[in-house]
């Protein structure tokens, strides 16, 4: 049986990993070894942060919620143990954006959830 040289599949996979490190900076763009090396660590970094973008942004609506709710006489816990007890059921998410975006509604949703806590306390 005749010698299999890998030339052609060698490049290939070379040529792929130098495709994927474009753009990087001096000699992580050129060099296939510095290239590999920063390639494996992109993509460990996009596989880690695709799941730290989630923790992320429910710590920054649970901030926006609190900063609403403080300035309707609520703390952030009161409100949401308020919510659960009105039985009204509103993402993290959309109460972030109403209070960002109507200070009206979030004010009456603050209402909501006062009474469910002191019905609750009685």
């Amino acid at each position: 049986m005749p010698r299999v040289k890998g030339g052609p599949t060698t490049r290939n996979r070379r040529k792929k990993i130098l495709k994927l490190a474009k753009g990087y900076y001096g000699a992580k763009h050129l060099l296939y070894k510095t290239a590999k090396e920063q390639v494996m660590n992109s993509l460990a970094y996009a596989y880690r942060d695709r799941r730290r973008k989630k923790r992320d942004f429910r710590k920054l609506w649970i901030t926006r919620i609190n900063a609403a709710a403080r300035l309707n006489d609520l703390s952030y816990s009161r409100l949401i143990d308020g919510l659960n007890k009105a039985g009204i059921e509103v993402n993290r998410k959309m109460l972030a954006d109403i209070a960002v975006n109507d200070a009206a509604g979030f004010a009456a949703i603050c209402v909501q959830a006062k009474k469910a806590v002191e019905k609750a306390a009685k």
